[in-house]
């Protein structure tokens, strides 16, 4: 029961509790609650075990830390499991549908007895929806078209493929004479690992012309909404776009405010209604009587100067730690592409991989990298055809001629990805291990496996004087595989006392550690490689995503070993 899934449960507790008409305090506390514990890099339930008061957590009050304990006691809630007995499972399903909050999906629920999103279909397309209170025409509307958007597989898509569409978008935004500037906000700018729609920002005189431009977007299948200065559309993939165009003077201001998070934002209006002033998506307000004067909005870094504040990183921007660090003045100055100096994660023909090692080479050489790590499959992996000791042997003496006949000072460090067995231990001899230059311990196998053999495993591995690395040390797949359960605290714990770094795959699908882990590995001292596991000369540019992940982790420079220099992290790792 990790912070995740805790913060999950709460979370459903409270939306439960919303269709009872639970006290509004309650659900508040268990909301905030699941927020704060979500954000954490403490394992809420090693201070449970070392019986540690939860209430001394900020946000956690006596409620939510018995949930916590009950949780991580039963891996259950009693409430929850006596909630579901008269709230159908399927109603939770109404909370997918965009622009539905709990208070109206309890209100349909309550009201008109709606209990899954086939009926509330149906309630939409016969007008019963719209005769509720609060509801009216619009909203009923926006309910009906958005029930698409919840009922496809995955409601979130990948920031990479995001990223995708924004390139795209740009490019045909920026073919429009009338636009003058333009900038995507939301998640998608604040790097959340998957994003749920985009938002667009324009400066124009001519919001007709933009919108109309923005209309021939060849991806477009149909209009949501367009008014004034408002535009949303749906594309191929039910993936929702939200075109917004604003006056030059509130550009600064539209882009703080969308880009959020909402926390980050509830934040900064309060640190301006104590400074006597009002911000919103048009500006910073002097308020002076009845009387407000704009000071600032041109600018997104005006916007917060005007409040005695850096202009945060976006990927800061999660009401995390960053006012914390803003108030002692030690905002960190974010790693970016350009500080990483080598790849320690790839694979070749030899494996599973596409291209041999010399054009895996030349590729690094070409995005600029100083060093890469060639790390095929041992073994293990029979179905990426893994090498053995024997294969192994061979391909590093083909490593030592490729470095022996450069020109340059490039060089090519002799590796592999070696699985730590379902038994324990690890794939290849220790023999031939300590002959490498660079060894991941990877787990492929066995990932269903109880908590405390899972962190055995990987523990042992990290004991292992041959091993550099911990590669995904999750084994997540976004969208399509959860972590599997393993104890990242006791994790931590080893590879600080043996000396060992962990990695941030930069796979789009992986992006393992998350944020948050990476938070903890770093505050405490733990080194993180920035690998892209590319599997083509094409997985190389895999590193932009890897460093958006690490900007949110707030990881500079100085926590990411491939950073270094060859030499300085040959120091680091003791080859």
């Amino acid at each position: 029961m990790d912070n995740e899934k805790i913060a999950k449960n709460l979370t459903q507790l409270a939306d439960l509790l919303e269709f009872t008409g639970a006290n509004a305090f309650r659900l508040r506390a268990y909301r905030n609650g699941a927020r704060k514990i979500k954000d954490l890099t403490v394992s809420i339930k090693s201070m449970i075990a070392e019986g540690e008061d939860l209430t001394k957590l900020d946000g956690i009050g006596k409620g939510v830390a018995e949930k916590c304990i009950e949780l991580c006691e039963t891996g259950k809630l009693e409430q929850t499991e006596e909630l579901f007995e008269t709230v159908p499972r399927t109603v939770l399903d109404l909370l997918n549908v965009p622009k539905l909050g709990p208070k109206k999906a309890a209100a349909l629920f309550n009201e008109l007895n709606i209990q899954n999103l086939d009926q509330l279909k149906a309630a939409c397309e016969e007008g019963i929806v719209s005769s509720l209170a609060g509801f009216g025409k619009k909203t009923e509307e926006s309910i009906l078209a958005g029930i698409a958007i919840a009922v496809a597989a995955n409601q979130r898509i990948l920031w990479a493929a995001a990223d995708k569409i924004v390139e795209r978008l740009r490019e045909h935004m920026t073919q429009c004479a009338a636009v003058n500037r333009i900038e995507f906000a939301g998640s998608y700018r604040r790097g959340k690992e998957t994003v749920g729609d985009l938002d667009i920002l324009v400066t124009s005189t001519e919001a007709e012309a933009v919108m109309d431009h923005f209309g021939h977007f060849e991806d477009i299948t149909s209009t949501i909404v367009r008014g004034e200065t408002k535009m949303s559309v749906r594309l191929e993939d039910e993936f929702q776009v939200d075109l917004r165009v604003v006056p030059d003077e509130s550009f600064g201001a539209a882009l703080q405010y969308f880009t959020g998070s909402k926390d980050h934002n509830v934040k900064v209006r309060g640190l301006a209604k104590a400074k006597g002033l009002k911000i919103n998506e048009w500006g910073v307000y002097q308020i002076d009587g009845d009387d407000e004067k704009l000071i600032a909005g041109k600018e997104e870094a005006d916007v917060y100067q005007a409040l005695g504040l850096p202009c945060f990183e976006p990927e800061l921007r999660e009401a995390r730690k960053e006012f914390d660090l803003a108030q002692s003045e030690k905002i960190p100055q974010l790693i970016t592409l350009e500080d990483i100096k080598g790849d320690l994660h790839m694979h070749t023909t030899e494996s599973d991989g596409k291209d041999s090692i010399e054009t895996m080479a030349k590729a690094a050489r070409q995005h600029g990298l100083k060093y890469i790590a060639i790390t095929d499959h041992s073994k293990r992996v029979a179905m990426a055809n893994g090498l053995n000791e024997e294969r192994l042997l061979k391909q590093w003496a083909q490593i030592d001629a490729i470095n022996e006949a450069a020109t340059d000072d490039f060089v090519i460090l002799k590796g592999v990805e070696c699985d730590i067995l379902e038994a324990g231990g690890m794939d290849i001899e220790d023999e031939v291990l300590a002959q490498a230059d660079w060894v991941i311990a990877s787990v492929h196998y066995g990932q269903n496996q109880p908590r405390e053999q899972i962190t055995d495993r990987i523990l042992g591995a990290i004991e292992n004087p041959n091993v550099t690395m911990v590669a995904h040390p999750t084994g997540r797949l976004l969208n399509k595989r959860e972590p599997y359960d393993v104890d990242l605290e006791a994790v931590f714990s080893a590879a600080l006392s043996h000396g060992k770094l962990l990695e941030l795959n930069a796979n789009p699908v992986r992006l393992d550690l998350n944020d948050v882990y990476l938070m903890a590995a770093s505050e405490k001292g733990i080194p993180i490689v920035i690998n892209t596991d590319a599997h083509r000369t094409l997985g190389l540019a895999n590193m932009k995503y890897g460093i958006k992940q690490a900007r949110r982790g707030g990881l500079t420079a100085q926590n990411v070993a491939n950073t270094r220099t060859l030499k300085q992290l040959r120091k680091l790792i003791g080859k």
